[in-house]
């Protein structure tokens, strides 16, 4: 099926271009044509890639406004997050997570990429599908709209000591790598006729996996050239850790198993050393950022400038959705590093603004995305250039990332479906994520 778009601006070959025709065949750019008067569906504004959020934890959604009372740390922040876990059904799951993609539809995005850990019942009691939690989130994706890197996730311990997993962890663990890797096998069988979802595979961090069963993970990554994620380096507690335990940081302990490398991204990755530093641009490791997270915890400002001029993917996620809007999550970046450094202008808008795109599509696998050019997929995001945000900026990369919001996107195009049309999607998330969310808490 072939269909045009006419944007009034887009952003095309890392720059800005007016009355920007975009002819797809099913789901595919055939052809982007500039200075072409309007014809076909005219999308107002400036229009760019896809956004892909490359680290989400769906049910963490549950959490926002919820966690904000008091003080307290990552860690304590974790035991609210754990009665949350524990209460969650499949039929729960498949609920809330749809509703938090279809947020994330409206906010552009048209990837995520899910760190998927709750993988059976209470207790650790395997369901007769083993992976039913997993096909809840690729049911969910699929009535939101979006393609979904379900990223399973090997968790096997309760610390780098090889402490046993109790009470909520139950749920997420696997016994040892091989009976993840047979579960993981299966997963990715099941979805093989999911054309919206890829299946790869994480490390929950190396608190979650020891040492000797790192490899075994990094191995079924590569066996089906699979993105490979971890967490790393979040907060310092974990650096001492595993310093601790190995003698050696996290990024240190990852090179020497084998899952640094280029399929590899590193969430987070805040409290690195110069030597971790050097580790992942020597072997082109990725990193996703997650600021709004990251600060809502309390965890600290990563190195980003040292890590953008490697060679690895930088992407961006909203990681416990503490708020929903990769708009936000790009100028963070540069925000923050000014706080960092005092000073202003280290990170280009245009830069930010792929790492949220291009970046984040790569990492997440899907290679022929996140960018307007024939042969990609026909991923459109239209944002709104006259709002109260953004009126007076102009059609400039600049307006969109230090000005705009998740609130300033008007149209969803993935994979050439119209998703979001004049800020309105199919589904009511926030009617169903008040329902579902004031239920967890009642």
């Amino acid at each position: 099926m072939s269909d045009a778009w006419w944007c009034e601006h887009a952003w095309v070959d890392g720059r800005v271009a007016d009355g920007v025709l975009v002819t797809t065949t099913d789901g595919v750019i055939d052809a982007v044509e500039v200075g072409r008067p309007p014809t076909g569906t005219c999308l107002q504004g400036l229009v760019i890639p896809g956004l892909a959020n490359a680290h989400s934890h769906a049910f963490h959604r549950a959490l926002r406004a919820h966690t904000q009372r008091g003080g307290g740390s990552f860690w304590t922040w974790r035991e609210a997050m754990y009665r949350i876990a524990d209460r969650l059904t499949p039929q729960s799951y498949l609920a809330l997570a749809r509703a938090v993609y279809t947020e994330m539809a409206s906010a552009g995005i048209t990837a995520v990429g899910e760190f998927h850990y709750l993988h059976h019942g209470p207790g650790g009691v395997l369901y007769a599908d083993p992976n039913e939690m997993g096909r809840a989130l690729i049911s969910a994706a699929a009535d939101a709209g979006v393609r979904l890197t379900l990223l399973d996730t090997c968790y096997l311990t309760a610390g780098p000591a090889g402490e046993p997993l109790d009470g909520p962890q139950l749920r997420f663990g696997d016994g040892d790598a091989d009976r993840w890797a047979q579960r993981a096998d299966a997963l990715r069988s099941a979805a093989e006729d999911e054309p919206h979802v890829l299946v790869g595979a994480a490390v929950h961090s190396v608190r979650a996996v020891p040492a000797e069963q790192l490899a075994r993970v990094a191995s079924w990554a590569q066996a089906y050239d699979a993105p490979l994620h971890v967490h790393s380096s979040e907060q310092v507690a974990e650096v001492e850790q595993c310093l601790a335990a190995y003698g050696c940081t996290p990024t240190a302990l990852l090179r020497e198993h084998g899952v640094l490398g280029s399929r590899t991204t590193a969430v987070h990755a805040t409290h690195l050393t110069a030597q971790d530093i050097a580790d992942m641009r020597a072997t082109s490791t990725g990193t996703c950022f997650c600021p709004t997270t990251e600060r809502d915890l309390g965890d600290g400002i990563g190195p980003a400038p040292a890590l953008l001029d490697g060679p690895g993917l930088f992407s961006l996620g909203t990681d416990s959705h503490a708020m929903i809007d990769l708009l936000e999550e790009a100028r963070a970046v540069e925000l923050d590093e000014r706080l960092a450094g005092r000073r202003r202008g280290t990170i280009p808008a245009a830069r930010l603004l792929d790492a949220a795109t291009f970046d984040g599509q790569q990492a997440l696998g899907w290679t022929t995305a996140g960018r307007l050019e024939p042969g990609a997929r026909a991923d459109l995001v239209a944002v709104d250039l006259a709002s109260v945000r953004t009126a007076g900026g102009g059609a400039t990369a600049e307006n969109v990332v230090f000005a705009a919001s998740a609130a300033d996107v008007t149209d969803v195009v993935v994979d050439g479906r119209t998703v979001v049309t004049d800020r309105h999607h199919r589904l009511d998330a926030g009617r169903a994520l008040a329902e579902i969310i004031g239920e967890m808490w009642s």
